[in-house]
């Protein structure tokens, strides 16, 4: 059982055009609606590979229902702890040509007895569930402070279980200090949290062991096209893998986490696992999370041989 939390999750709503025309009436190729929020993406990913997962999750409104319908039709078990505010929706529009725009909603606010619920929840479900990871996920929504991740991991700990931590800014500085197993900034978290630019493989090397002396025990950082990162105690590992046809890179780091926890959540090994799982997600339509006939780990090279000096795309 993996376990995720998602904080401010959301419904996705996807639009494949040719091409974006602004200002002007677009028409839709194709469209989808996937339940949303990093940690939501996480479940899906681990459930589609065959693992038991639970969605922990504040939901409000008629789009919150849906959340956790379409969520149930994926074989996901759901933990809510029922807010005033609803549920966010966000739009993706998905261009032929690769490009991709977005609009997040901010999602509601949430009370302090709704977020002492959610913490309480966390709690609760963890014992009855036994367990062994737990991923929290995702932006904080209105009312929660940027400790209260550190309080998640601090709470997660005191149980015996693991926490992977995959948020940004305040939240993801406040969250080190309570030493997390796992942080998964992608490179532009990466350089706001270390408050300098990240241009090369090597920067991003220095600049996870930096978020390591903070208190991570390990740093699983998404280069993008350049692959992925993983930097712990144990030593350092890059790895990478072609990718032929980019459709959307809605999701694909949270497929790499659910990738790298499925596999163990240490080692080259998990990280194969993780670069696979994002490859293979970015070829997909939306959200849509890889499954294991989809993955293609021949295609996956892991090495501790760094390529420091490879300057980073984009």
């Amino acid at each position: 059982m993996i376990v995720t939390v998602t904080p401010n999750p959301s419904l996705d709503r996807t639009y494949e055009l040719a091409a974006l025309a602004p200002g002007e009436v677009n028409r839709a190729v194709h469209d989808r609606l996937d339940p949303g929020g990093k940690g939501v993406n996480v479940s899906r990913a681990l459930a589609v590979a065959g693992h038991r997962t639970r969605a922990v999750l504040p939901l409000g409104g008629f789009s919150g229902q849906l959340l956790r319908e379409l969520l149930r039709r994926q074989g996901i078990e759901v933990a809510s702890v029922a807010i005033a505010g609803d549920t966010r929706i966000n739009v993706s529009v998905a261009e032929a040509h690769g490009r991709l725009t977005k609009i997040n909603a901010p999602g509601p606010e949430l009370s302090a007895a709704e977020a002492a619920a959610l913490l309480a929840l966390v709690r609760e479900d963890r014992g009855g569930s036994g367990a062994g990871w737990l991923a929290c996920c995702g932006s904080l929504p209105r009312g929660l402070a940027p400790e209260w991740y550190a309080e998640l991991v601090a709470q997660v700990h005191s149980g015996g279980a693991r926490i992977a931590v995959d948020t940004s800014g305040p939240a993801l500085l406040a969250a080190l200090a309570a030493r997390p197993d796992v942080v998964k900034p992608n490179r532009e978290e990466l350089a706001e949290a270390v408050g300098g630019p990240v241009l090369t493989v090597g920067d991003a090397v220095e600049a996870a062991q930096e978020l390591r002396g903070r208190g991570a025990r390990q740093v699983l950082t998404s280069l993008g096209a350049d692959g992925m990162l993983l930097v712990a105690e144990e030593g350092c590992w890059y790895g990478s893998a072609p990718v032929a046809v980019v459709r959307s890179d809605v999701g694909a780091g949270d497929a790499s986490l659910a990738g790298f926890l499925g596999a163990g959540g240490t080692g080259p090994g998990a990280l194969a696992a993780a670069v696979a799982h994002g490859a293979a997600a970015v070829g997909l339509p939306g959200s849509v999370m890889p499954a294991p006939a989809d993955l293609d780990p021949a295609a996956v090279v892991v090495t501790a041989d760094i390529p420091r000096e490879r300057p980073l795309r984009g």
